[in-house]
């Protein structure tokens, strides 16, 4: 990619993620000159922050951008974390973005005295008119200090698992049921390991339904243009995987492979885990949101009279195991055998080189759909930052769309009478 910053440029992008590369075609193609400064390689988190057997959680046909298909993929497939990271590489490279890798941003400033920001990399300052921080939500890994690190267990997180081979022998525990500790929970009990789990509230959409992924269900019945969270669901997560073709997850089926769940982790004292008692309730609440999809997606059928076959056993729910009707409140980790933890507990933000009034009390980015309470600042990327979609590779693409736009707005101001 580009090697030779300029010291001048309009737009300066931070992160040559798929926000990163959607922003930059979207600038380039209303004719916006712009830099995209990545400090690793293109869409890195992809090759060196996931663990080796991940694939897309989205089909091939689904989680891309409207210039370019998977080509050689079956549509319905999920393309590998290897085949995602190439195809942002391969986009980049057919829409010539101009791509600075291995460059880092360490500050972003504003000018004291005329409009603009001062912007300084490992390679250099530039001074930008506009600035987008496209850097997304994986940023640092989030461990509670719940268990202290000098503990008997190796604890990492899930940024930092590879595969089961990684691990010393024994059990695993393996905190947070989203998708990511779903699906590493999955695969250590696929290869032997003797795996418990921690999980909260959770909803847990069918991979496949009367024919058709969640994904374009989702899509037709408006859930992915939700603009935000539910009530009371702001930090609910979501459980599902396209790891071995896809998979509806259900945790009866994953204790009925001999995995143990457990409530959310709480405390630790004396190698000891305590767990909250509200495992019965996430799992109710889990259900009742794959069962209220099927209903709306069972009314969508008839009301657009859609020819889908019916799928009536879809709805049949097994017996709940004993360590949900009767949990278990704590896990001595040496006398179960746990060896390591794995903490799939999400990341958080650090905004700790945008040293601009874009943020509120609590530190997080303030914004409206991306454009940010610091006139020339904006945020691409984030989770829920103009719908549900917004996060993920199709959804940011519209986003993106929205902030080209109002840069081209406030660059035609400025050059009024100029």
């Amino acid at each position: 990619m580009a090697t030779d910053l300029p010291q001048e440029i309009e737009v300066v992008v931070v992160g040559g993620g798929h926000a990163g590369i959607a922003i930059s075609e979207h600038l380039g193609s209303r004719g916006i000159p712009h830099i995209v400064l990545e400090r690793d390689r293109i869409a890195e988190r992809w090759r060196s922050g996931r663990w080796d057997s991940l694939v897309a959680n989205g089909p091939a046909w689904h989680d891309r951008f409207p210039g370019l298909a998977f080509e050689g993929m079956d549509p319905d497939a999920f393309p590998g974390k290897e085949r995602v990271a190439d195809y942002f590489v391969d986009y980049a490279k057919q829409i010539e973005a101009p791509i600075h890798t291995g460059v880092d941003v360490t500050s972003v400033q504003r000018h004291g005295d005329r409009r603009g920001f001062r912007v300084e990399t490992s390679a250099g300052a530039i001074d930008a008119d506009y600035v987008i921080a496209a850097t997304g939500p994986f940023q640092v890994p989030a461990i509670p200090s719940l268990v202290p690190a000098d503990a008997p267990v190796l604890q990492i997180h899930s940024s930092d698992y590879k595969n089961p081979e990684q691990l010393p022998d024994g059990g695993v525990l393996v905190v947070g049921g989203g998708a990511s500790g779903v699906q590493i929970a999955d695969e250590l009990q696929r290869a032997g390991r003797s795996v418990q789990m921690a999980i909260g509230p959770h909803t847990r959409p069918p991979r496949r339904y009367r024919d058709r992924d969640f994904v374009w269900w989702l899509g037709v019945l408006g859930l992915w243009d939700l603009q935000t969270p539910p009530a009371g669901a702001e930090h609910v997560t979501i459980a599902f995987s396209g790891a071995y073709g896809g998979r509806t997850i259900d945790f009866r089926d994953l204790v009925a492979e001999g995995m143990t769940v457990y409530g959310r982790a709480e405390s630790y004292a004396d190698g000891v885990v305590h767990f909250a008692p509200d495992l019965a309730g996430s799992i109710a609440y889990g259900d009742a949101y794959y069962l209220d999809l099927l209903d709306q997606a069972d009314a969508y059928v008839e009301r657009n009279g859609l020819n889908l076959p019916e799928e009536p056993q879809a709805r049949l729910l097994g017996p709940l195991p004993k360590c949900i009707t009767e949990p278990v409140l704590e896990l001595d980790l040496a006398a179960a055998g746990v060896t390591t933890i794995i903490w799939a507990t999400g990341f958080r933000t650090d905004y700790g080189w945008l040293q601009v009034d874009a943020f509120d009390a609590a530190g997080k980015p303030d914004h409206k759909r991306g454009v940010s309470t610091e006139p020339g600042v904006y945020f691409l990327g984030l989770p829920w930052l103009s719908r549900r979609g917004s996060s993920f590779i199709w959804g940011v693409w519209s986003d993106a769309g929205y902030v080209a736009d109002h840069i081209a707005g406030q660059r035609m101001y400025v050059a009024y009478r100029s």
